[in-house]
């Protein structure tokens, strides 16, 4: 078997079997399949596609082409996965509620790339905290803490990490096909016994249509099955920022004041709905509703701020974050107000726009080796449907710069529109999926 075969059969429509797609993946993580095979492999599959059983069967390629870990904890192993939105900060509400409630999460995240924040750059606004944990270090604090939230390794889906370097410069990454092998090599290799997906669809997210949305979901929660992780999805709307916060150490204030203050808003909405799901899935609550109502309690009473508290100092963070983590958190030096150029209700957010704001300030990437600003982003973004006057603040820039808060000023007030009628109200589940 050649890579020119493989590549020979999927230009003439045959398909492709397992060993073909084990070899291929085999090929990527160890070099021997080249650049040039590699996004000519992944130009093929978005022009010919892939049927389910070879979808299925790429994703556990990949998936087998490093470490695959495995448990033995007294609860279930479980996870999330986001396709990615604006002042999405679910990860830090639910993984450790979920610890509370009896589930033990491994959960392996990545960085911001583009308008969308990335978990570990919220981490890393926690002074001390490390997120690249050598494998026994990472097992201590899933054992101690019930969850822990790092980067991969290199040998976590290295097939994966070299077909998605080619498919970024060959335009392919929005291959269907491609990006389900890609999110589930990646979630499936951390052992897990239950999955959920919190599939977005809306400005700010990469799926701005509930069609697409839906098609992914539904491919997602297939292929997961298939691989033999029970997997959900969940598709919530993303036309407006999740949290009021967008930026690393604002979007953490936001956590801490949902798991120590107030336990209320999307941000517990949407961990209580995805949360329920898993707890349900895992044999945890006796149905969706009773693992919602179980997340809720967790995060009111403050179980799951003793969980995070233990993940954050098992990581090397504060030992006592969870109770001065206000004056942990770095703060921007220039700090604004953004006036209302006129009154009447928000009835539209560019949340992708919002997103480049904070990219703007500094505190995401337009590539990998852009440094972040933890202090930087938008506080007190307004909603959709909020009835303002003319200067009420719009939202709070936090900047470095006067000249970078100036900037960022224009660019909110151009992504927010008012007008005289109040908008439909939004439901922020839309549907669930498997």
């Amino acid at each position: 078997m050649t890579a020119r075969s493989i590549l020979a059969r999927l230009r003439h429509g045959e398909a492709l079997q397992k060993e073909h797609l084990t070899w291929l993946a085999a090929g990527l993580a160890d070099g021997s399949v080249s650049d040039a095979q590699a996004g000519a492999f992944a130009m093929g599959i978005c022009v010919r596609g892939l049927d389910d059983a070879a979808r299925v069967a790429l994703t556990l390629a990949m998936r087998d082409s490093g470490r695959v870990l495995e448990w033995n904890l007294d609860g279930p192993v479980v996870d999330k996965h986001s396709t990615g939105g604006v002042g999405d900060c679910v990860s830090l509400v639910l993984a450790p509620a979920l610890a509370a409630c009896g589930a033990f999460v491994p959960m392996i995240s990545g960085r911001g790339l583009g308008h969308t924040g990335g978990t570990l750059d919220k981490l890393d606004a926690i002074p001390g905290v490390t997120t690249q944990l050598e494998e026994s270090r990472f097992r201590d604090v899933v054992a101690e803490a019930g969850c822990a939230i790092v980067g991969a390794s290199a040998d976590i889906a290295p097939a994966d990490k070299r077909l998605y370097a080619v498919r970024d410069v060959t335009s392919t990454v929005d291959s269907l096909d491609l990006i389900t092998a890609s999110i589930l090599s990646k979630k499936l290799a951390g052992g897990l016994e239950g999955l959920v997906l919190d599939v977005k669809t809306g400005s700010g997210a990469f799926m701005k249509d509930m069609n697409a949305a839906r098609a992914l979901a539904k491919a997602l929660v297939e292929t997961a099955n298939a691989a033999g992780c029970k997997t959900t999805a969940v598709i919530s709307d993303m036309n407006q920022p999740l949290a009021a916060s967008l930026g690393n150490a604002l979007e953490v204030a936001e956590v801490m004041r949902v798991l120590t203050a107030d336990p209320s808003g999307p941000l517990v909405e949407i961990s209580a709905a995805l949360g329920g799901v898993l707890l349900a899935n895992a044999g945890l609550a006796k149905d969706v509703q009773a693992g919602t109502d179980a997340i809720t309690a967790a995060l009111q009473d403050g179980r799951a701020a003793e969980r995070f508290g233990r993940m954050i100092a098992a990581m090397g963070g504060p030992v006592r974050f969870v109770e001065n983590w206000a004056r942990f958190l770095p703060e921007a030096t220039v700090i604004r107000e953004v006036k209302a150029p006129a009154s009447g209700y928000v009835t539209a957010i560019d949340g992708e726009a919002l997103g480049m704001v904070v990219v703007d300030l500094g505190g995401g990437r337009v590539v990998e080796s852009d440094t972040i600003d933890p202090a930087v982003g938008l506080g007190q973004v307004v909603r959709l449907g909020d009835k303002i006057a003319q200067g009420q603040p719009l939202a709070v820039v936090h900047a470095a710069r006067p000249d970078a808060a100036d900037r960022s000023a224009l660019a909110v007030r151009a992504a927010i529109t008012i007008s005289p009628s109040a908008p439909e109200a939004l439901p922020l589940i839309k549907e669930r999926v498997g």
